[in-house]
């Protein structure tokens, strides 16, 4: 890092970010020379340590080796500063660590399946997504080690927004050539930089389809970075970010440059090589970028150029979309695509995919926008919620409704157009419930609100599964179990930090009506009773190793964190300790789901 005085830690962290870009190249070469099965065994080579003297052989075995001895190593050193020194108290800090060390060991499992399962396409893009999320852990890690905290404000949030949508572009391009490579498609089109002579070819068949979205990505990618360089010169004057925004512009056109070389050269390695190394430089730029932009003083920041018209319509866009809340949109989300993979025992249709997670969207925007206009009296009166955009008077209330009205009405005509009616008419009868039956019944009128209520945001599994199978089958079910009983404990561990908003606006959360002590002993029952569910799937879905050991111990150190809360029921801390443990709880325990269906290490 230019310009900057590193620590021995930072220093250690930087190295494991190049290794693990080190590790993605060879990858890349291991693709180009058709060396994925060079070793046909793992984690033996033919069934030796050494392999034999043979090219592929050796290719494939030198990828193994950097994993083994540079990458693992170095995020282990890592990981384990950060958990047995001082470094712990920062928690970003400890948790980038701590996915990046559990990641290295998937990736490694990853590894193992996609040389066994004979380089399936599903499988080998897991891998590179797992290298890539390594890659942006170390990036993060080296940049908050050498530059401290993040400030506790966000000097210019639509720039950041704008850096993070041109990151998220740059990794789902990354994904999607792997896709392409991983099904023989990279030359579907012969020719560049038109495809069979039009710009807009007719697609006959998978692999064309494939072909196309990589390209017409690439071009999204090369809009987005363009946009940033500008937004960045323009909003800014710290060279850091100039330069790396700069940066960003050149080595898309670069990879652009060796895209059309792939194609002239018939995937010659000179340049399959370095068109994969190129694209995770643009990854490893995107995400420092983001870092650097996040950090921006007021002093730093340029002059707006905008009026003050074009300033209140992005006030209004924002308003708009916080209307959907986003947040929750997410939280939801972590358990589509997962069941989705757990459906189709692979990786579905990544247009699929894309489909559902749309339609989803808006179906759940559109529902929480109904929400905030029924609940607009009582945000008014929290302080947790007097920021949204009613309390506000961002946005009028009747437009606001009109608004969700119209979501939810685009997202049943989306997923019957795209996906199936059962979906659809599961996605709508979630809004349904979630409006009629929770927002506007029992949220003001039982203490049981949230677990009646809560069965609304369980049906995005069954839309998923149903989206993938046309039916909804017991493992959904299942699904659908685990979420519902995993929601008291997640909100009532919210109520107890907020008891007062709740008392004051008149809902009758349950640590209001029955007290800290109650809702205490009410979380650590659910608990146990989620543990248990979610062990239900074991038989249901036919899960193996990776899903047990994770389901056993995240519901451990949820119910650890369950009986902490009860012995301290009065402490806000513990609440929200609890709370945001819960939301990790869910993601890694669906992230399990999806591994588990892919790797398939059976439990007999």
């Amino acid at each position: 890092m230019r310009g900057i005085d590193l620590t021995r830690f930072a220093k250690l962290a930087v190295a494991a970010a190049a290794a693990t870009f080190v590790l993605i190249a060879i990858g890349g070469l291991v693709r180009a020379t058709d060396s994925g099965l060079g070793c046909p065994d793992w984690p033996l080579c033919f069934g030796d340590w050494l392999p034999p003297a043979e090219l592929h052989a050796w290719i494939e075995h030198s990828h193994r080796l950097t994993a083994a001895v540079f990458v693992g190593p170095l995020v282990g050193a890592v990981g384990l500063i950060t958990v047995f020194t001082r470094r712990r108290r920062d928690r970003p800090l400890l948790a980038a660590a701590v996915v990046a060390g559990v990641l290295v060991i998937v990736q490694s499992l990853l590894g193992a399946a996609v040389v066994l399962q004979g380089l399936a396409a599903e499988l080998v893009t897991a891998h590179l997504a797992m290298a890539l999320t390594v890659f942006a852990a170390t990036i993060f890690i080296a940049e908050r080690a050498a530059r401290g905290p993040m400030p506790g404000f966000d000097a210019r949030p639509s720039l950041t927004r704008l850096v993070a949508i041109t990151a998220v572009a740059v990794f789902a391009q990354m994904l999607v050539g792997s896709w392409v490579t991983g099904h023989a498609a990279g030359l579907a089109f012969g020719d560049f930089p038109l495809m069979n002579g039009a710009v807009v070819p007719v697609v006959t068949n998978d692999r064309e389809a494939i072909h196309l979205a990589h390209r017409a990505l690439s071009v999204v990618v090369a809009a987005l970075a363009i946009w940033t360089a500008v937004s960045v010169r323009s909003a800014t004057t710290d060279a850091l970010s100039r330069r790396l925004a700069i940066g960003l512009v050149v080595l898309v056109v670069i990879q652009i440059a060796l895209g059309g070389l792939n194609v002239v050269s018939r995937l010659s390695a000179l340049f399959v090589v370095p068109h994969l190394a190129v694209g995770a430089a643009m990854w490893g730029a995107s995400v420092w970028l983001l870092l650097t932009s996040r950090r921006l003083r007021p002093a730093e920041i340029s002059q707006p150029s905008a009026s003050v018209s074009e300033a209140r319509r992005i006030d209004t866009i924002r308003a708009y979309v916080a209307l959907t809340k986003p947040r929750i949109i997410e939280l939801l989300l972590i358990t589509t695509v997962p069941t989705m993979v757990l459906a189709q025992r692979g990786i579905p249709s990544l247009w699929l995919m894309v489909a559902v997670v749309t339609g989803g969207t808006l179906a759940a925007g559109g529902a929480n926008a109904i929400n905030m206009y029924v609940d607009r009296d009582i945000d008014d009166i929290m302080r947790r919620t007097r920021h949204r955009p009613l309390p506000r008077h961002a946005v009028h209330p009747r437009a606001a409704l009109w608004f969700g009205i119209a979501l939810t009405a685009i997202a049943f005509v989306f997923l019957v157009a795209t996906v199936n009616l059962l979906s659809a008419l599961l996605a709508m009868s979630a809004t349904a419930f979630y409006v009629f039956v929770y927002t506007m019944w029992l949220k003001r009128s039982t203490p049981q609100n949230i677990v009646i209520g809560g069965a609304a945001g369980c049906v995005p599994v069954l839309v998923a599964w149903a989206a993938v199978t046309g039916e909804v089958g017991l493992p959904a079910f299942v699904l659908f179990a685990v979420v519902f009983y995993w929601t008291p404990p997640h909100f009532w561990a919210l109520a107890l930090r907020y008891r007062g908003d709740y008392a004051a606006a008149n809902v009758p959360m349950l640590p209001v009506v029955r007290g800290e002590a109650e809702t205490a002993r009410q979380i650590v029952l659910y608990t146990v009773l989620l543990i248990g569910v979610s062990l239900l799937l074991l038989p249901a879905a036919g899960m193996g190793w990776v899903y047990l050991v994770a389901a056993v111990v995240l519901g451990i150190l949820f119910l650890v964190q369950a009986l902490r809360l009860r012995s301290d029921a009065g402490s806000g801390r513990a609440a929200i300790g609890l709370f945001r443990y819960s939301i990790t709880y869910l993601t890694l325990l669906f992230a399990a789901v999806a591994v588990d269906a892919l790797i398939r290490l059976p439990l007999a």
